[in-house]
């Protein structure tokens, strides 16, 4: 997921009342909850290399044993060398709690990355093997509109944080509201009416909350919510993907050996589908509320295979970006010489099948001299 989804989180348990297990607990809630996104700085790598790297070694079972304790031995440097050396009459951080709840933040980040189709590598360093949750999409309006919602309520207390917010939610609602294509007007009309809702409750604050704990219920109401809608978008997909099956056999496709539901942009009643066979990948469209629920596009796509794929396999950029892909697929095409010297040969281009008619992240273009060597 987001970074701001991920830094909700972390907040949102510290809102919820965990901030009072000991000093420190809400910086060892939001820097735990987004710990593992260290691996971000590959980025900086040549290539592809980031796509291979990203959620593997800093997601995986090694490292979130040992990010807990790397927080809480910082913060407690921290707390001894600066904070309580500015304020020799604070309460000194308790190593227990701020470790229990460093380890409770860490955790939250891979099970939500593991949430959309983008995967997650949980056994890292000992083993590769991506795994997908499909349920939410990368970025979750839904969510920033829970979590955001009661920590705006409660977090803006200050003209400054007031601007912050105010610029946080014109710049979702820049996202939510501009994209036709991808985002109903359904969703866009509930976007609108849930956000005024928030606001009102914000302008209200002072008559509604009875105490700190008013506000401390809500934020665990606003943390059970969003568990509760992660539920239900999970056990959509793992439905949606068993009903695709059966249909896509009723229709004379066999020997499907993976299906996929990725959620959409803001409307968790439609998924894309892709469904692999031996030879080929189905795209299509999932529709709750729609009949017939499965629209299957009439392109079918190739699964790669020829020596000439094969070969272009050999770069370095695309063994990376294969490293990662989920239905790589490869576009072939053939080069005659040209009249400027340019030797015959082959292009394959590289993408992957998730992301098939909407962009995404595409993978390299591998260019090979009619030998089938790199050039």
């Amino acid at each position: 997921m987001d970074p701001i989804t991920h830094t909700f989180t972390g907040a949102a348990l510290a809102a919820a009342g965990l901030r009072r297990a000991t000093p420190l607990a809400t910086a060892a809630l939001i820097l735990g909850a987004n710990s593992p996104d260290v691996d971000a700085l590959s980025y900086f790598g040549d290539g592809f290399w980031s796509l291979a790297f990203r959620r593997g070694w800093t997601h995986g079972v090694l490292a979130l044993s040992l990010w807990p304790f790397a927080l809480t031995g910082l913060l407690l440097l921290w707390d001894r060398v600066v904070r309580r050396r500015q304020n020799p009459h604070a309460a000194a951080a308790r190593a227990g709690p701020l470790l229990a709840v460093a380890a409770l933040a860490v955790l939250t980040h891979p099970f939500l990355d593991w949430l959309n189709n983008y995967g997650m590598r949980w056994l890292m360093p000992f083993d590769g093997t991506w795994f997908y949750g499909d349920a939410l999409y990368i970025v979750d309006p839904w969510v920033w509109l829970t979590l955001g919602g009661i920590l705006f309520v409660r977090y803006s207390n200050h003209r400054s944080s007031l601007v912050t917010w105010a610029l946080f939610w014109a710049l979702a609602s820049i996202l939510v509201l501009t994209d036709p294509d991808r985002v109903t007007w359904l969703a866009r009309v509930l976007w609108v009416a849930a956000l005024a809702a928030i606001v009102t409750m914000r302008l209200r604050r002072d008559r509604i909350v009875r105490n700190d704990a008013t506000l401390d219920h809500a934020a665990a109401a606003a943390a059970g919510m969003v568990a509760v809608y992660i539920a239900a978008m999970a056990g959509a997909s793992a439905s949606a993907r068993v009903q695709v099956h059966a249909m896509l056999a009723d229709r004379g496709i066999a020997d499907i050996e993976h299906v996929m539901v990725a959620p959409t942009p803001a409307n968790p009643f439609v998924g894309k589908v892709v469904a692999a066979t031996p030879d080929s990948y189905y795209i299509g469209r999932w529709q709750w509320l729609a009949k017939p629920r499965l629209d299957l596009a009439t392109q079918v796509l190739p699964r790669p295979s020829g020596e000439e794929y094969e070969a272009a396999a050999r770069a370095q950029d695309a063994q990376h970006y294969l490293s990662w892909s989920r239905f790589p697929v490869a576009e072939v095409e053939r080069v005659q010489a040209g009249g400027n010297g340019e030797d015959s040969g082959y292009v394959v281009r590289f993408s992957d099948a998730r992301y098939h008619g909407e962009g995404g992240i595409r993978g390299p273009t591998v260019r090979l001299d009619r030998n089938l060597e790199l050039r």
